[in-house]
């Protein structure tokens, strides 16, 4: 059930609640609102196409941190079987901003890494909303080294703001915890396929996202930095600036798929994610077998080969004169 409406959602709201009353107040009695209801369903419907149709990179990032929009705890216990959490990553400590273990996918048994960014104020604390201390990147690469030794796929989800900046986090080394998962991702040998179900922050995300198939939910974000970040660097305002820097970042699913950043772009159901968890978990389970599918019948060498290719076509730049 959505609990919170974005500003741009506010139009939406006075449709549910009429329709929501009249089913109420209908329900066990031998009053019959079909028709008004059927009508007050109709204009919601095209309501919510007109308004989701045109949304803005701002209103997209809003989407993409919707407080219920479904996390990666959701999609692990939707789409996968017989999840064990592992913990620890042999140095340090756990770090709940990670989460991630062996799970099934249908008949084939992955290995799962996800960013979590709690589903309730307590959790959030706790997971320290989705940002990772080195331990977590820590935990994640012990747990893809795993995947390689008994050749089982892996299968990342991202959801973070960034890397936690902490003194502590700086301390034990965070630029180096994720400096390595890069590394060693890029070389991994078996399949990865990577999946930004939310918000893709700066190298927070990217420690976790060098997969050989990168996909996006339709209303993640995915940039080196936010957008309230980018706008403080540039304009000294992190939130006038924030829905310029939002559309110039080119942060959008969409936008990615057309730079060739991303390898496909899974639609949500109409108004986002939070809307219908369900479906959106079944169309994600559907897109993660289609590209295992097709990574586990490619030789290992030509694997490892293609990503580190991937990776370094990516970008795109023009060449002027200067002027």
């Amino acid at each position: 059930m959505v609990r919170h409406y974005l500003d741009f959602e506010k139009p939406l709201v006075e449709l549910e609640n009429e329709i929501e009353h009249l089913k109420r107040f209908s329900k066990g009695k031998q009053l019959h609102f079909d028709e008004q209801i059927k009508n007050l369903e109709e204009k919601l419907l095209r309501l919510r196409k007109e308004i989701f149709s045109n949304l803005t990179g701002w209103q997209i990032t809003q989407l993409a941190r919707h407080i219920d929009r479904p996390k990666a705890s959701y999609y692990i216990q939707t789409i996968f079987n017989n999840f064990i959490e592992l913990h620890g990553d042999r140095l340090y400590g756990d770090d709940p901003a990670i989460i991630g273990g062996i799970a099934s996918l249908n008949q084939r048994t992955v290995i799962v890494v996800a960013h979590q960014k709690g589903t309730d104020v307590k959790e959030m604390a706790q997971r320290n909303f989705g940002m990772p201390h080195p331990e977590g990147y820590r935990k994640a690469l012990r747990l893809m080294r795993m995947a390689e030794i008994f050749q089982k796929p892996v299968i990342t989800m991202i959801d973070t703001p960034g890397a936690f900046p902490g003194v502590g986090a700086e301390e034990r080394g965070q630029a180096e915890a994720i400096a390595r998962n890069l590394k060693m991702m890029a070389m991994l040998r078996t399949p990865i396929v990577t999946v930004v179900i939310g918000e893709g922050g700066s190298g927070g995300a990217l420690a976790i996202g060098v997969g050989d198939r990168v996909l996006m939910l339709e209303y993640a974000i995915y940039s080196v930095i936010s957008p309230e970040g980018c706008a403080a660097i540039l304009w000294k305002d992190g939130e006038k600036g924030k829905a310029m820097a939002a559309d110039s970042l080119k942060l959008t699913a969409r936008d990615l798929y057309r730079l060739g950043v991303i390898d496909e772009m899974i639609e949500e159901p109409l108004g986002g994610s939070h809307r219908d968890p369900k479906e959106t978990a079944d169309r994600l389970k559907r897109a993660l077998e289609i590209h295992l599918d097709e990574l586990e019948k490619v030789a290992i060498d030509s694997l490892v080969q293609h990503r580190y290719e991937k990776f370094r076509q990516i970008g795109a730049f023009l060449e002027g004169n200067g002027q």
